[in-house]
């Protein structure tokens, strides 16, 4: 499933059905790279996807969201670059049991490194992987975590905090970075006319440079326009920008409905425009949600409430549902102003039979 949705440089892409292990593809229109959130059944994901992603964003380690990595790493480990990976605390363990699994006698210098960030509460801890050595973990230190910010570049960024799953794991929130907007209205207000220095306010803008050298504009004064020299930039700008909020997506993957946890989606994620939330349970098994720290449709139901989102994705059913799994959308509660967004059952691909194997390329099986 993909919606370019309200988004202006972020294109995001669901690579999962309603049963499918959670997928899902940012990518950066401009650039034509991305991230990835989750990563557990991947096998039908082009390996130029997989090349294309510069930062991969774990959940949890449970099978469903992290044995895709297994790919991640097949496709991207003979290319010269550094791949970030950000993920609960104990993440960079898994990461050195995964390569360790693998015998690396033929590396290159030219390899590719993973730089793997382990987000705690207060602190992340970062660690480094070098591909040309074989992949042996290097910690690199360990940095107070000053907001909820763990990765930005310059077209969004992505905050996460912890929540509880009887394990610890992620949620994220990708906000696209704002777009540089005057408004017509205010200009006039402040008896500012336009210019080049329109232009090159923009260009600090998009190039994302401390406004810290004046910059000369054009003012009306008395009905003439001279020129004046504005040495506070960045307020001249926040007085005549026009106001939008950023694009955004939350997206929450294995919590259970505990005061903390709706306490920290429902902060993290205010005002966000596309919410992707895990519906693991219809309502009828709510204590099953409970038991094994899960979502219901109830659940879901209230989430969306007080979040209300312009649009609503659920996802990770359980596939105790697998000939039922409509049912899920009879359950769901949407209010009004929010555009629910259903998937498929599934999308990834059936697996093969025995007796269909011998129809590769026209092969047959051998009667040997």
């Amino acid at each position: 499933m993909s919606t370019l949705m309200p988004f202006r440089t972020i294109e995001p892409s669901f690579f999962s059905g309603l049963l499918d292990d959670p997928v899902l593809l940012l990518n950066v229109r401009p650039t034509g790279r991305g991230i990835l959130i989750d990563c557990g059944q991947v096998n039908h994901l082009a390996k130029r996807v997989m090349k294309s992603v510069d930062a991969l964003f774990v959940t949890h380690a449970h099978m469903d969201h992290f044995m895709g990595i297994d790919s991640v790493i097949r496709h991207n480990h003979v290319s010269p670059r550094t791949l970030e990976l950000f993920g609960p605390p104990g993440i960079a363990d898994k990461m050195s049991a995964k390569f360790s699994g693998y015998d690396w006698n033929l590396t290159e210098q030219y390899w590719c490194s993973f730089r793997v960030h382990e987000v705690h509460r207060d602190t992340t801890a970062t660690f480094l992987f070098p591909g040309p050595e074989g992949f042996p973990r290097r910690f690199v230190g360990e940095f107070p975590r000053r907001d909820k910010i763990i990765y930005r570049n310059d077209y969004l960024h992505v905050e996460a905090d912890l929540c509880d799953h009887k394990i610890p794991v992620l949620v994220f929130k990708i906000t696209e970075r704002p777009s540089f907007l005057v408004d017509e209205d205010r200009i006039e207000t402040a008896g500012l006319v336009r210019g080049p220095w329109l232009r090159q306010l923009k260009k600090r803008f998009c190039q994302g440079n401390p406004p810290a050298e004046p910059l000369k504009v054009l003012r009306l004064r008395n009905g003439k326009v001279e020129e004046e020299m504005v040495q506070d930039v960045e307020t001249l700008y926040e007085s005549i920008r026009k106001k939008r909020t950023p694009a955004s997506i939350g997206y929450v993957s294995d919590i259970g409905f505990t005061e903390e946890n709706l306490e920290k989606v429902v902060s993290l994620f205010q005002g966000v425009g596309l919410f992707v939330c895990e519906c693991s349970f219809l309502t009828g098994d709510r204590d099953k949600a409970r038991v094994s720290s899960h979502l219901c449709a109830s659940d879901v139901n209230f989430l969306v409430d007080r979040l209300r989102p312009a649009f609503f994705l659920p996802m990770h059913l359980s596939k105790s549902y697998i000939h039922n799994c409509e049912r899920i959308y009879d359950e769901l509660v949407i209010p009004h102003g929010v555009t629910l967004l259903k998937l498929p059952k599934y999308l990834t691909p059936r697996p093969l039979l025995t007796h269909e194997a011998g129809r590769l390329g026209g092969c047959r099986p051998s009667r040997g």
